[in-house]
């Protein structure tokens, strides 16, 4: 694919987008083997933000671009230029579809952040044929959503394969210790679900199956419903409470062993929660979580919250972003013999939401512009569409460590 730029960032001047600009002029430069370029609504802010993230002497080398969203005809001159769009604008329910249209369209492959199940449920199967024959790789979730969880099974489960010759039965996710502020597009995405669910009951559907992303046709395994409450876990001999975004990670990676042609087995399963300690513990943030998405659910009182509520482009300070880290733990239960579970451990070394994901997202941009990837056109999950490269760049690069670690 011959195009002017490798990755085009559309949305660079919200507080995610500056951070993939900043990330990218730090580790490629401008006038390097990356081609890449910037690009948004608003001249000025542009222009600001290739002040800050670029030295006077280099900003030439960055060139700006600007679209509208709601213009089809400026997308398409946009996405027509790069191999690549790389997005940050969310919700992406609300002006996310006109950018994979045209995408799709145009043989120009994308990545976004998108944890929002319903919408990737509405777009995969309207634009799908047209990604295939266009040759487009459509990539969802490319940040903390959920590259730890798809890559960490996927980790996991090859060394499964080489160890033992045999795929894992089950793998279950496990969160550790994190530390990160609150990311005000992903609590507006999530608020922007539950406004979308009271008016279709289709997205309360796609929410409650487990196997929403599944590819169309594709017989569905036998996981059930995402953890809703304080459960013991006998293999990390620890009390679990729900972890929130299981219910995007698990879709994904569930979506992922489906696109692969099931190399784990098609009754694989897998589940995710968050390692509490106590079995007080786990029943309080359960009973807690429990409460704040009953309330969230009313209606009235989500318009009120959004009043409140950490706005779509506001996020931690620097020093919490850069004192932040997570990691997550994956255990692969071997179909016959528990003495030869494995089981992995998946760290990042700057807060999930931001410092963490800006990386994650830019990576996996350079990895579908300049990576000699396998499969064609089409939708992808992270690890179906880049599996090792990708693991190859989080390491050597986004400040991620994938690693076996004794079950005991």
């Amino acid at each position: 694919m011959k195009r002017e730029f490798d990755v085009i960032v559309w949305g660079a001047t919200g507080f995610t987008g500056k951070l993939v600009v900043d990330y990218l002029a730090r580790t490629y430069g401008t006038d390097g083997d990356l081609k890449w370029a910037i690009a948004g609504r608003n001249q000025a802010k542009l222009e600001a933000v290739r002040k800050d993230a670029v030295p006077e002497s280099k900003r030439q080398h960055l060139a700006i671009f600007t679209a509208d969203s709601q213009d089809d005809a400026s997308l398409e001159a946009l996405v027509k230029r790069a191999r690549v769009i790389c997005t940050t604008v969310g919700p992406y329910a609300k002006y996310g579809t006109p950018l994979v249209a045209a995408c799709a369209a145009n043989g120009t492959h994308y990545c976004d952040l998108t944890g929002e199940v319903q919408w990737m449920a509405r777009v995969i199967p309207q634009y799908q044929a047209t990604a295939e024959d266009s040759g487009a790789r459509i990539v969802h979730t490319c940040g903390f959503d959920s590259i730890p969880s798809d890559m960490g099974v996927w980790f996991v489960q090859q060394a499964m394969l080489e160890q033992h010759g045999v795929a894992a039965a089950s793998v279950k996710g496990r969160v550790g210790k994190s530390r990160g502020g609150a990311s005000g597009g992903t609590i507006h995405s999530m608020l922007n679900m539950l406004d979308e669910a009271d008016r279709d009951p289709s997205v309360k559907e796609a929410l409650a199956d487990p196997y929403s992303l599944y590819p169309a046709g594709v017989t569905k395994g036998k996981d059930g419903p995402d953890q809703t409450g304080a459960e013991y876990d006998p293999d990390f001999e620890e009390w679990t409470c729900p972890f929130v975004m299981a219910a995007i990670n698990a879709r994904v990676v569930r979506r992922s062993n489906a696109l692969m042609n099931f190399p784990w087995g098609e009754d694989f399963a897998y589940d995710e929660a968050q390692l509490s300690g106590s079995k007080g513990k786990a029943t309080r943030i359960s009973v807690a979580l429990g409460v704040g998405m009953g309330v969230m659910a009313f209606n009235p009182t989500r318009k009120l919250a959004k009043r409140f509520l950490p706005e779509p482009g506001e996020g931690p300070n620097e020093a919490l972003r850069e004192s932040g880290f997570f990691e997550i733990y994956f255990h692969a239960n071997h179909p016959s013999d528990p003495s030869k579970d494995i089981r992995a451990k998946v760290t990042g070394d700057r807060d999930p939401g931001y410092g963490s994901t800006s990386k994650m997202l830019a990576e996996s941009a350079v990895c579908l512009a300049k990576d000699d990837l396998s499969g064609g056109g089409g939708f992808w999950t992270p690890a179906s569409a880049m599996g090792d490269k990708l693991l190859t760049r989080l390491t050597e690069k986004a400040g991620l460590t994938f690693e076996l670690v004794p079950t005991e």
